[in-house]
């Protein structure tokens, strides 16, 4: 009651340098003296440079210097990038392919589907009662299998940096969430004691995880710089290469699993992983101390930040780990962005199989969760469930707690003859303890939801070769302003405790979207993304 300027709506002070231009992100930095570098690494992940032909290059406009860097790639220095990118595409490269220039997302697919029955390499996340005998002893069982794929960042800047090397200084000028591991990955490819090394953090044009643990561009510009000492050099990725060079969202399949007593209760829940685990190769020191990946259960947790919203007698959660050698990473929202829909959307599942109404089935398991039954609440009262919608339209909902907050959404579609979706609007509820500005909260929600239902619609990194398949935004897509649905935005704190918003909401746009899909036409959409699907046809 004291705070005057907390929980009031503050609008950005720099929208109108982002609306006109004048705000600089890393990619417009110019220095006195600065070339330009376009770069290319082995397509096949822990592929090798074998060797390159300087000499079919080195005479074209602009060109200063063509240098292999690291042990991977290659790149062209020029004066300006599109003199660089364009030498870049002449010269004559070869690659050592290595052991993974055969992999492909059929035998990625068949490693995880194995998982879901073995019980090697099986970690358990949260369980409770005894699962085995619930199932067994089950009036009913209901039982599927949803598959999440790999996705990219996708940012709208593609990675970059600015470095200047000499034998006594080096300095670094990019985008990062993570000012502290650039100015290490600076220091270590720059040879240099830290206290030798300067890293200016520049405004980036999207992050989601792909600038804060990796810093693989960093160390790119500053071995090229290292080769012209002295001199200024950016260095900027170009789109394909930052869709064949990601830390790409894991893939996961889950086999979900729930059976219900002669009463019509649900006695009984099973929820098994299997796919890669980020910790293992990101973070291992963040690993539990049998192996776990505590991550992968983001939204199935017992407690906690991450913790599940329901209450059933007989729980098992557990994670079949299976580590393709595709390169995972942090991707907004992490695991919970397919937990969820593998949770929510299995719920749904269930009030069918029970003949329930989705939201009265999951106010009964929510009785020990008052702040998760909020937030439903909220939304479902907000978009009018249990009164008729406008004809066509239908509601799907759903619940999570993830990064220490409490989100909602209640969505709702129409699906034509033809098959086609149109998302009409999405009510999002969010409990984050304290809102801060609930002007920036209610953009982050909108803005997530930009992003988790591209995910939805077009989101998949396929291998062929040991290289991932889509290169740009044409095979790649992001969804349209014409696509964008309404989005109702209720801030409702509650005190005590203070959660995210940025990863939070995101989850919960996708499973309300094809829990209303099926509510449309009576179809299970159990792996994704939408695109091309006629969904009346499934």
């Amino acid at each position: 009651k004291e705070w005057t300027l907390i929980g009031q709506p503050v609008k950005r002070l720099d929208t109108d340098d982002k609306l006109n231009g004048k705000q600089v992100f890393g990619f417009d930095l110019s220095l006195p003296g600065m070339l330009n570098a376009a770069i290319k690494a082995c397509p096949v992940f822990g592929g090798k440079l074998k060797s390159f032909d300087d000499k079919k290059v080195s005479k074209m406009p602009g060109v200063h210097k063509v240098v292999a860097v690291e042990d991977n790639a290659v790149a062209v220095v020029a004066d300006t990038w599109w003199q660089a990118n364009t030498a870049l595409q002449a010269l004559p490269i070869t690659w050592d392919k290595g052991s993974n220039a055969k992999l492909s997302s059929a035998a990625i697919d068949a490693m995880l589907d194995e998982g879901l029955s073995s019980t090697e390499n099986v970690f358990v996340g949260n369980q409770n009662g005894d699962i085995n005998t619930a199932l067994k002893a089950a009036a009913q069982k209901v039982e599927a299998t949803y598959r999440y794929p790999y996705q990219n960042h996708a940012t709208m800047e593609p990675m970059n940096a600015t470095a200047r090397w000499t034998k006594n200084k080096c300095e670094v000028w990019c985008p990062t969430q993570n000012g502290e591991a650039a100015l290490q990955a600076a220091a270590e490819a720059a040879g240099l004691p830290i206290e030798q090394c300067d890293v200016y953090k520049i405004h980036l044009g999207g992050g989601f995880g792909r600038r804060g643990a990796f810093h693989d561009y960093v160390k790119q510009a500053v071995d090229i710089a290292r080769q012209l000492p002295g001199t200024p050099v950016k260095l900027l990725w170009s789109r394909e290469e930052d869709m064949a060079h990601g830390h790409y969202h894991p893939i996961t399949m889950c086999k979900l699993t729930g059976g219900f007593d002669d009463k019509g209760n649900l006695s009984g829940l099973h929820v098994r992983i299997s796919g890669q685990s980020i910790l293992a190769s990101v973070r291992p020191q963040w690993m539990a101390s049998d192996g776990a990946d505590p991550v992968t259960f983001q939204g199935f947790q017992a407690d906690g930040d991450h913790a599940i919203s329901y209450s059933v007698p007989n729980l098992l959660v557990d994670h079949a780990m299976r580590n393709p050698p595709v390169p995972p990473g942090f991707w907004r929202g992490v695991n919970i962005n397919q937990n969820a829909i593998y949770m929510e959307c299995f719920i749904d599942e269930l009030a069918h199989a029970a003949a329930k109404d989705p939201l009265e089935f999951r106010r009964k398991l929510m009785a020990d969760h008052p702040k998760s039954l909020a937030v439903l609440n909220a939304v479902a009262e907000k978009a009018g469930w249990g009164k008729p919608a406008v004809e066509g339209v239908h509601r799907g909902l759903a619940v999570v707690k993830t990064f220490g907050s409490y989100v909602a959404a209640c969505a709702e579609v129409s699906v034509n003859d033809e098959g086609k979706l149109k998302i009409h609007r999405i009510v999002a509820a969010t409990d984050p303890g304290y809102a801060v500005n609930p002007q920036q909260i209610e953009a982050q929600v909108e803005g997530s939801f930009v992003y988790g239902l591209s995910a939805l619609l077009y989101g998949e990194c396929t291998i062929n070769d040991g290289a991932v398949v889509q290169s740009n935004f044409h095979d790649y897509p992001s969804m349209l302003i014409e696509e964008m649905p309404k989005v109702d935005v209720i801030v409702m704190p509650s005190g005590g405790f203070w959660g995210g918003i940025g990863e939070p909401t995101i989850a919960v746009a996708a499973p309300a979207v094809l829990n209303a899909i099926f509510a449309a036409t009576g179809k299970r959409i159990r792996q994704f993304p939408l695109a091309g699907v006629n969904l009346r046809e499934v």
